[in-house]
């Protein structure tokens, strides 16, 4: 795309006064710029499951690797049977999920996780984890596959990946009367902050390659 000019030839001078951008601009900084802003509205807003539901469709279709969200089990109460060919639903409810949020295959490894996120400025809860999602993680690292949490702090604008040694460490103190939660000062510490992007929205296998793969 060429430059936008007047009839005069001449550049379109930007009134910078209190918008922060040069005096003159090529049409294609100008739509990039403009692309961008529409972009970061666009993700605002987005929840953590949405966003690693879209990359993880990214990597999928890539082929870079096969990762998808566990679908939750429902309980089948009632069912009807207007005619002998189709059967209606009437009532139904969503169980527990036994397991993890996330599982998948990545260059040759099991990746199994939870996503996480919170408002709290401080700390992620340990009530945001259930029992049977620890005990899942033992089992996953017992086997040698790479389990983690990916922990969003929604108020410091932060996505982390946590090793799911961390997690199993702060759940048994907590059974034997220690805190309650993990500091975010620890996560900021011993987590591995995910960069954000456009395509994929979360690059979190960039971290998983480099902090398990190297």
């Amino acid at each position: 795309m060429r430059n936008i000019r007047y009839p005069n030839g001449k550049l379109p001078t930007v009134n910078r006064e209190g918008t922060g951008l040069p005096d003159r601009m090529k049409a294609e900084e100008f739509l990039a710029l403009v692309q961008g802003k529409q972009d970061s509205a666009a993700n605002r807003g987005m929840s953590l499951e949405e966003e690693l539901n879209e990359s993880n469709a990214y990597y999928v279709s890539h082929d870079i690797a096969s990762v998808h969200k566990k679908p939750t089990p429902v309980q089948i109460v009632k069912v009807d049977y207007p005619s002998r060919s189709a059967a209606v639903i009437r009532e139904a409810y969503f169980r527990q999920p036994s397991t993890t949020d996330y599982n998948g295959v990545f260059e040759g490894r099991y990746l199994d996780f939870e996503a996480k996120e919170t408002r709290n400025k401080t700390a992620l809860p340990l009530g945001n984890f259930h029992e049977h999602q620890i005990n899942h993680m033992c089992l996953v690292v017992k086997q040698r596959g790479i389990a983690f949490a990916i922990v969003r702090f929604t108020v410091h604008d932060e996505t982390y990946v946590l090793d799911a040694s961390h997690i199993i460490h702060f759940w048994k103190e907590s059974i034997r009367g220690g805190r309650k939660s993990i500091p975010y000062a620890y996560i900021k510490e011993h987590g591995h902050l995910i960069p954000v992007g456009y395509r994929p929205r979360l690059d979190y296998l960039s971290v998983v390659k480099q902090y398990y793969f190297s």
